[in-house]
């Protein structure tokens, strides 16, 4: 659907990378590696985002290092969008509010880490979270979305340690107390 709006690929994975999670950072080399892509274009697609504000860059020894500018006035708008695109949006409404128990929804994995992937990983938050619900709900969301889903539920305490070993985790709900 996006790549019908946005025809640069590289482009693409450059918004995933950086406004799915808007504390991730990364440099040229690293991207380069991660997207199996030439430096060449990779760097003229960071300028023209960094050009345009949407990006922002700090020099650390010899690597320029690249970050969302979550002040950007459409920061917002292309997070929400890439969620949609990604289909955790739809995750999160379907899913979230109907599960019980449930206190907190963190996206992990590689979405977390800002890449696309046709697996979505969670992690859900809660106590006594009716997994056969979720279970029902998931089978009827991953043909919609395109993607499977993998999910992953700890309590509030459990979830503390997880969050130690697993640091690059996104919040995408929390239940209003």
């Amino acid at each position: 659907m996006l790549q019908t709006l946005i025809t640069s690929k590289t482009r693409l994975l450059l918004l995933l990378k950086f406004f799915l999670n808007s504390s991730t950072t990364s440099w040229l080399r690293d991207l380069e590696a991660e997207f199996g892509e030439s430096t060449n274009g990779i760097r003229l697609e960071l300028k023209h985002l960094e050009g345009a504000g949407m990006l922002t860059s700090e020099v650390n020894g010899n690597k320029k290092i690249y970050r969302a500018n979550t002040k950007h006035p459409l920061f917002g708008d292309i997070h929400r969008l890439l969620l949609k695109h990604t289909g955790i949006d739809q995750i999160v409404d379907r899913v979230a509010e109907k599960l019980g128990g449930l206190s907190q929804v963190w996206l992990t994995g590689s979405f977390a880490r800002g890449l696309d992937n046709p697996v979505i990983d969670i992690l859900l938050v809660g106590e006594e979270i009716d997994t056969d619900y979720l279970l029902n709900l998931i089978s009827k969301v991953e043909p919609v979305i395109n993607r499977k889903i993998r999910f992953l539920i700890l309590s509030e305490t459990e979830k503390e340690n997880y969050m130690t070993k697993n640091p690059q985790a996104l919040l995408i709900w929390e239940k209003l107390q």
